[in-house]
């Protein structure tokens, strides 16, 4: 594993987010949802693309805090454009877990 720099970590903008907005994203390669997220007044609604249909569906997201990268440039996934990337973690069949507080906090607060 590779040691990084506490000023590296920092340049890692992780920020909490609501899941205001979430569909089906049929035309991805791998079964996909399609996330708007606000993050608050400093950064507004962002997009993205996640592949954890095997635990969400787009109705149970809505209003579900996630926590996300907001830093990194946008990248086209298919037809839509990611804004963010949404953090999670493999359960033991290698499928995603959201990342997110077990507590409420307010959109944009930022990891640390």
């Amino acid at each position: 594993m590779a040691e990084i720099t506490f000023d590296d970590f920092l340049k890692v903008d992780i920020r909490t987010g609501t899941v205001t907005r979430a569909e089906p994203y049929p035309e991805a390669r791998k079964p996909a949802i399609k996330l708007w997220i606000d993050f608050g007044p400093e950064i507004g609604e962002r997009k993205s693309s996640a592949q954890i249909t095997a635990h969400y569906t787009p109705d149970a997201l809505l209003g579900k805090q996630v926590i996300a990268v907001v830093n990194f440039p946008p990248r086209q996934i298919g037809k839509f454009m990611s804004e963010c990337l949404v953090l999670g973690l493999s359960d033991t069949q290698g499928e995603i877990v959201l990342l997110s507080p077990d507590q409420p906090v307010p959109n944009g607060e930022r990891m640390h």
